[in-house]
This record gives C-alpha cells, structure tokens and sequence, in this order.
C-alpha cells in the first residue's frame, strides 16, 4: 500500500491518463489540477480553471488523451492538450441543474454525464458543425443522476440515482457507430430504452428488488454480463443479465459505501464512510454475495453487534469531544472514500487499484500484496 496526501482539502473527483503517469483531480472546487509522477514525488502540471462552478465529475479517454470535465455550473468541457496546454470545448448540455458525473464511452465516440435535470446527456461529436452535441434519456428517471458506467459493448449505459433506482439504458446512437449485437440485457436497442430496473415493473425492462437508498455507485463486470451497484443504505447488489436475470444483494455491516469496482468477474472492491476499501465475493453458480474481508482494518471495526446508526453516533460523539480524531483511526485514509478506480489489470484481473477521499490523500493498493499480509483473504 501507499499513500500520497494532495492537499488539505477533500479530493472530489479523479482520473487517470492512459499509462498511469499522471492524474486529474478536483481539490472540491471550480479547479481541476493535474499531477505527474516524478520519481516517488508528484509534481502539479497543470490546471484546468473553465468551470465557474464545483467541479463534480472527471474522465481522461486513454486512446484519444481528452480530458471530459462537468460541474456545478451545468456545463461540461472537452480538454485537448495542444502545444503543451490544455484547450477547453464546452459542450451544450442542455440541461438546468448541476451535472454530477461524466463517463467516456469505451471507443471514445462519445461521453455520457448525469445531472440533477433528471436526465442523462449522451453526447457526440458532430462533424458537420465541429461541435458536440448531445441526446437526452428522460425516461423513467426520477431524480438526481448520481453514477454512470459502460457496458463494454459502447452502447448500454448502467445509471444509478436518487430516486433509489439503478438502470440500464440503451445509449446507441446511429449518427457515429454501428447497430450493436444482443446482449444479455437485451436485443433491441433504440436510443433511451430502459433495459433494466431496480425494482418496479416496466413493461420493456427486467425488474429486480429495488435498493433502500440513494445509489452512489454503478459498474459493469469486465464481460458485461453483471452489473454492481451501491446504495446509502449500506447494500451493495449485484445483478446478471438474461431472461432469467437474477439479483442478489448484501447488506454490509459498513457504513455507506460510496464506490464499487469489479476486480475480476466475481470479486468486488467497495469503499465509503468507514474510510478503507472491503472485499466482496459473488459466486454466480450460488446466486450469492458474501463479505470476503476487510482490505484496511479500523480500530472501529472491532466492535462487534453494533448498527450503522449507532457507529455514526459514536463518530459524532468523539468529533464533538475533540476536534482531532485522526488518532483514532489506523486506516491509510483519515475520512471517507469516495472514489475508486482500476490502475492496472483491468476489471478482470486487477493488479492494483486506486482511492481518494475526503481526506485529500490517494491510496495505491496492490491487491497481491493485501492477499499476502492479510489471513484467510482469497480473491477470485
């Protein structure tokens, strides 16, 4: 494990470029500052300043090296880095509250981002007229748009929100690819159509049970065939598609988790309040999901037969006791996680893997070296 400490203050969002040399993040403001590796040390590069409005939501596409930023402002800019600087084209999103988060497709035609508007802005490049456009999905969304992941076919796109849903959407848009093949998740792909729902009964989609919260976190598997997501109520469900599609949800004995990633086609990395990443399990042949360990163990952690409820009341009764609770916690990080992502390996066979959270810091986990040092924790 290692950690390096950006800043004092929370780090809201990040993303890495292709060789994992140098990373973009949000120090919770209008900014976006990048850093490069320099030896152990990091160096800040550059900085990204368009945004007149909290920067909520980063992505680097590794092939064509454009950085894609939303925020706050309702706006979102295509970054291309020209002459050693970065250029901003701002893209017409069409939207009248905060964008939340913004996502590359996996061929780099195309980006979708997420807002408070209820909707979700797929966009594209349109030659005709230099300038990106964008396609709105509306429907059935009822709230906030909080999450956003591909399929890695780069026409579904899994979006998790507010309203305590997660969904599948057909994001294929004629203009710049080609009618994709059936997957799993369905066969007929008109822009917009609702594939899969958490809970509910759409008549064009396959309904699950529904999460007890606001969902933080969507990911697709490495394969597609198995979508994960997070919500504030501290489950973490994962669902296959297919006729039959099957749901399978756990209840942690975490605090909200506010991230997840698939690391191979059955072990998950999640991550959120308790400020240290755990493992999941999935056994498809089961159709279960267990707990497989905890990656960064708190002195917290020991307490036994005690609620979420009653830990955030403990947290809050020290914090108003001392205003220094660092020494209470051994973890790498010192406050919440928001934010994980694959560093080498890819989701079905990672090597390492990267968090940042509140606490201004960035912790590199080697996932051979967590197998090593901690007993009885097998990766699948």
């Amino acid at each position: 494990m290692a950690y390096h400490s950006f800043l004092l203050e929370p780090i809201s969002c990040h993303a890495w470029n292709k060789d994992r040399s140098q990373i973009a993040l949000c120090p919770n403001n209008h900014e976006v500052h990048i850093y490069k590796k320099d030896g152990t040390k990091w160096t800040k590069i550059h900085e990204l300043k368009e945004h007149n409005g909290q920067v909520t939501g980063i992505d680097w596409a590794p092939e064509s090296n454009r950085i894609v930023t939303c925020g706050a402002d309702r706006n979102a800019y295509v970054w291309t880095l020209k002459e050693g600087t970065w250029k901003p084209t701002l893209v017409i999103l069409r939207i009248n509250r905060a964008a939340r988060c913004v996502k590359w497709s996996p061929k780099e035609n195309k980006f979708a981002v997420g807002s408070g508007s209820r909707l979700i802005s797929v966009c594209y490049f349109e030659q005709e007229n230099d300038w990106w456009v964008c396609k709105h999905i509306k429907k059935p969304i009822r709230s906030t748009i909080l999450s956003l992941d591909w399929h890695p076919n780069n026409a579904l796109l899994a979006a998790g929100s507010c309203d305590f849903k997660c969904r599948v959407f057909s994001a294929y848009i004629k203009e710049v690819e080609e009618k994709p093949g059936p997957t799993p998740w369905g066969s007929k792909m008109p822009f917009g159509e609702l594939l899969f729902e958490s809970g509910g009964s759409p008549a064009a989609a396959q309904t699950s049970g529904a999460s007890g919260g606001w969902v933080h976190s969507v990911c697709f598997s490495h394969s597609g065939n198995r979508l994960a997501w997070t919500s504030h109520d501290s489950t973490l469900c994962v669902s296959e598609g297919g006729k039959n599609g099957t749901l399978t949800s756990l209840s942690s004995e975490t605090l909200p988790l506010l991230c997840v990633t698939f690391i191979t086609e059955n072990s998950l990395v999640a991550a959120g309040h308790d400020c240290y990443p755990v493992l999941f399990v999935y056994d498809g042949a089961k159709g279960s999901l267990t707990f497989g360990g905890k990656l960064d163990v708190p002195k917290q952690a020991a307490q036994k037969g005690i609620s979420a409820r009653e830990r955030f009341q403990n947290l809050d009764r020290r914090a108003s006791e001392t205003q220094n609770t660092d020494k209470d916690l051994n973890t790498l990080h010192k406050n919440s996680i928001s934010q994980i992502s694959v560093l080498e390996g890819g989701r079905n066979q990672c090597t390492k893997f990267c968090t940042t959270g509140m606490d201004g810091g960035m912790g590199i986990w080697d996932v051979k070296s967590l197998e090593s040092a901690m007993k009885d924790l097998k990766i699948v």
